[in-house]
């Protein structure tokens, strides 16, 4: 099943400074800068692992962000619990047929994934924030749909506002909706799902981090 797509940090990278900091202002896509303005969906960003899940013939399967990534074996038992059997896909997408592709697209996460995992949960989970069936992507009602029938947590929505917004955000800093902690930052889409003239979705990531000064 497809890797995950890169997501394009909003702005350029100031490598005067080792890619460290942003360079406020310079869009690192077009479709960016145009779209500024407009509505975007926010999206907590969770400090994690990327995993996939996805069934393959009468078995389920999971990968992390490549084919080659590992995964913790404490993370890789969880979701062996969470997605016993195939039974699972079939009763979230009763209309799908067997040879449509589906893949949840999700972060693994807490205590000893990445620093400061635990302060999401004590122990491991997957959080869902994208659902992929054939060349669909859903929208949020339906991922949260999806997730809903699978038993699971979704990325919190932050809210709507303009992308502008969503950067004003980053740079004041603001606690996660896990607990009394620095959120690592936003994911943001614009409120219609739109892809670039290469075909690529527009979405983009801010981290807080980078907008502190060195």
């Amino acid at each position: 099943m497809n890797e995950y797509h890169k997501i394009q940090t909003v702005f350029k990278r100031d490598m005067a400074n080792k890619g460290k900091t942003l360079l406020e202002g310079q869009y690192s896509l077009p479709e960016f800068e145009y779209l500024a303005k407009n509505v975007w969906s926010f999206t907590e960003k969770v400090d994690g692992t990327n995993i996939r899940v996805f069934p393959c013939g009468n078995e389920v399967r999971f990968g992390g962000r490549t084919d080659n990534a590992q995964i913790p074996t404490r993370l890789l038992a969880r979701l062996q619990e969470r997605f016993p059997n195939v039974g699972v896909f079939r009763d979230a997408f009763p209309d799908c047929g067997t040879d449509t592709p589906v893949c949840l697209y999700g972060e693994g996460y807490g205590a000893k994934i990445q620093k400061g995992g635990g302060n999401y949960r004590p122990d491991q989970d997957f959080v869902l924030f994208d659902v992929r069936v054939g060349d669909w992507w859903l929208r949020r009602p339906d991922v949260e749909d999806v997730a809903k029938k699978i038993g699971l947590a979704v990325v919190p929505i932050l809210g709507i506002d303009t992308l502008e917004e969503c950067v004003e955000l980053c740079r004041d800093g603001f606690l996660s909706m896990w607990g009394d902690f620095q959120a690592e930052g936003i994911v943001a889409r614009p409120d219609v799902e739109l892809r670039t003239r290469s075909g690529h979705r527009i979405i983009t990531k801010i981290k807080c981090r980078d907008f502190l000064r060195p």
